[in-house]
């Protein structure tokens, strides 16, 4: 009807001025007020922190936004050193002796590059004074001291003032070794030699011994034995079931181990906190190198040793159970050796089981 159009007309003409007055308002508001200011929203330092940590453990890298640029925090730092500048983080050291006067920088006038250790008692000075003469200034020499005395090799050898002793009673090599040689601590030596006391070395020439190991790419060595004895010497047959394994081949015993540096990080972290004779170690050494491993672990028979099997360590244990303080200390080696084979079977076989397959027939510590 007529006045039914008329009302459309006036709705839409209403709609068309409504839209005109609001474009024209908001015109005139923007010319009004050019720039809208925001207040900067300042997050809880504890908040930034907490992103920051949490962006480290996760796939998703935290928003820019919420990274608080004035502090530092770099999560491929060391654990723990997250809050340093990567340019000063020293992560590695060593045991080279610095004066504490003069400029630091003109301490060193020559740094070794081998490391020799050295676990002993008083009573065999006259044997690690002859070891001792072996080593050149281009060895670090260590003396981890099992019966308290020190004082007493300074007063007798004029070397004993510029090795480094360590004492702490009644202990083994392999106790100094994972609390002393961590792996950043001798970083600096290319090869570290832990040795027994009980050692004769007047056929053995240090230099001589390392050329050979690096000829022959050795990572573990140990110098031959008294040629006299190891002709005597008759291995059981049941032992050596496979002539590339433990102890038939990629094999060193422990009184005399030489370990590259990258050998021995990975051996310093096998070693039990709590298992300190380091029986059952040898059979396992062969997890260090690569494969296959009777290539890189080795005996060198041109420079020899004897081993004069002193039983030193049994004269520090102690009576008890009516067993002498000798067999003691022994069966406390074979409790460690059996223990030690089980927890690397069974880290092994957990690990094979995490990834749901099963564990290699020839990836025993033993065959």
């Amino acid at each position: 009807s007529p006045t039914y159009g008329r009302r459309s007309e006036d709705n839409g003409m209403k709609l068309l001025a409504t839209a005109l007055f609001s474009v024209t308002f908001g015109i005139l508001l923007g010319l009004s007020f050019p720039s809208l200011w925001i207040p900067k929203v300042s997050l809880p330092q504890n908040l930034l922190r907490s992103i920051a940590i949490s962006s480290r453990h996760s796939d998703i890298a935290a928003p820019v936004q919420a990274t608080d640029i004035s502090k530092i925090w770099v999560p491929s730092n060391p654990k723990g050193a997250e809050r340093l500048p990567p340019g000063i983080i020293a992560s590695e050291s060593d045991l080279y002796l610095r004066r504490f006067w003069g400029n630091p920088e003109e301490n060193l006038k020559k740094k070794p590059r081998y490391l020799v250790t050295f676990t002993v008692g008083y009573k065999q000075r006259q044997n690690i004074d002859a070891c001792v003469k072996k080593f050149s200034d281009n060895f670090t020499i260590v003396l981890f001291h099992y019966d308290g005395r020190t004082s007493e090799w300074d007063d007798e050898f004029e070397w004993s003032k510029n090795v480094i002793h360590i004492s702490v009673k009644k202990q083994t090599k392999w106790w100094y070794a994972k609390r002393f040689l961590h792996p950043d601590i001798v970083a600096r030596y290319d090869y570290i030699f832990m040795w027994d006391e009980d050692l004769g070395v007047d056929h053995f020439d240090a230099e001589k011994y390392l050329h050979m190991v690096k000829k022959h790419g050795l990572e573990i060595s140990q110098p031959g034995l008294d040629p006299e004895i190891v002709e005597e010497t008759n291995e059981k047959p049941e032992r050596c079931l496979d002539p590339h394994r433990p102890p038939c081949a990629a094999f060193v015993e422990i009184m005399a181990p030489v370990f590259s540096r990258d050998a021995w990080r990975c051996v310093w972290h096998m070693i039990q906190n709590d298992l300190v004779h380091g029986w059952g170690l040898d059979f396992a050494l062969r997890r260090c190198v690569e494969e296959p491993a009777y290539k890189k672990i080795g005996i060198v028979d041109t420079q020899w040793i004897v081993h004069q099997s002193i039983p030193s360590l049994g004269s520090q244990g102690k009576e008890e159970d009516g067993k002498s303080p000798g067999q003691g200390v022994r069966d406390r080696c074979y409790m460690e050796w059996a223990m030690f084979e089980k927890r690397v079977d069974e880290a092994e076989k957990e690990y094979f089981k995490s990834l749901q397959v099963q564990t290699p027939s020839n990836s025993t510590t033993l065959h």
